[in-house]
């Protein structure tokens, strides 16, 4: 989610759910050492719980970074072996390093060794001509040697070459079952499961065969869908009723950063599918994508834009739709 789950993001998804656990985009371990910590790393504490996933393959400064990242106040590192975009492969780690999980290991050990809090992996079921039997197998064997805390595994290979990432996203099919396996030859061991889960319905179901599930592009794109998370996982409120008081919620935070310095369009980006399937979405989209980006734009703009969409629809649209 690079470039997507920034600070502004991960705020606004917290006003939909105060229990689901909120990871950061993919931070390498180059810019962590070298960039600005503060712009990178920083985040409110309204966040909480919250998982910084880093990008790197040397133990030494992944070592490094997680330790900056536990100081910084983290309540997760998470070791993204799983990203199949070519700046990674480039740059030697995400899921190319399925293909080395000694070194997985040795990078696992050495942030263990560094930090308290929980270290976890994000992996897939294998790369390109693997078998994922074996190849998830030689992984999870490789840290939890290490002492890995938990696993998020994305239940699709990636294929890193003849493939973009995009059409990763969809080729080659999902394989649940490969998870749900996973789990039960490691009942001891935290496993969460990615990819394709579209609401908490559907989580709902999976949650029967793993410990955990993580949402990432239909959180994105649909983020209405968190309001079920704490209802229908944890039985209770969601922190806001609905959209509308979503907004209303997350206004202060919104003038707050307007205060500061920022757009609104840096926050206002991550809300665009916010009223997918209600009438008047679309136009609450337009508003947001032209008015919303202008220099001067702020809660105002904001309002107007929401002023467009429908209050008297029940929400309760199917996932993805959008109006």
């Amino acid at each position: 989610m690079m470039d997507w789950t920034d600070r502004n993001c991960r705020s606004f998804h917290r006003v939909l759910s105060a229990r689901a656990r909120l990871y950061s985009e993919m931070v390498t371990t180059g810019a962590v050492l070298h960039g600005d910590r503060e712009r990178l790393l920083g985040f409110s504490a309204a966040e909480h719980p919250v998982a910084l996933q880093l990008g790197g393959s040397d133990p030494a400064a992944l070592a490094a970074s997680a330790r900056i990242g536990a100081d910084f106040g983290y309540d997760e590192i998470n070791l993204n072996v799983g990203c199949p975009s070519d700046r990674v492969q480039e740059g030697r780690f995400g899921a190319c390093l399925m293909r080395e999980p000694a070194l997985v290991g040795d990078c696992v050990a050495a942030m263990k060794a560094a930090v308290s809090v929980p270290v976890t992996v994000k992996c897939r079921i294998g790369v390109d001509d693997q078998d994922p039997e074996a190849a998830l197998d030689a992984l999870v064997s490789a840290v939890r040697r290490a002492g890995v805390d938990g696993l998020v595994v994305h239940a699709r290979k990636a294929w890193l070459k003849g493939l973009s990432p995009k059409e990763n996203r969809d080729v080659p099919p999902l394989d649940y079952g490969r998870v749900a396996r996973l789990k039960a030859g490691h009942p001891d061991l935290p496993v969460a499961l990615n990819g394709g889960v579209a609401d908490v319905a559907q989580a709902l179901g999976l949650l029967e065969q793993v410990d955990g599930v993580m949402v990432g592009r239909a959180a994105y794109s649909d983020p209405a869908i968190l309001l079920d998370v704490d209802p229908l996982l944890f039985g209770e409120p969601a922190p806001a009723a609905d959209p509308f008081a979503a907004i209303e919620v997350f206004a202060p935070t919104i003038a707050a950063g307007l205060e500061g310095g920022l757009r609104l369009h840096a926050f206002t980006r991550h809300m665009l599918g916010l009223f997918n399937g209600r009438p008047g979405a679309r136009a609450f989209r337009r508003h947001l994508a032209t008015a919303g980006v202008a220099p001067d734009a702020g809660l105002a703009t904001l309002h107007e834009a929401v002023a467009k969409v429908s209050r008297e629809w029940q929400f309760a649209p199917p996932s993805g739709q959008a109006a």
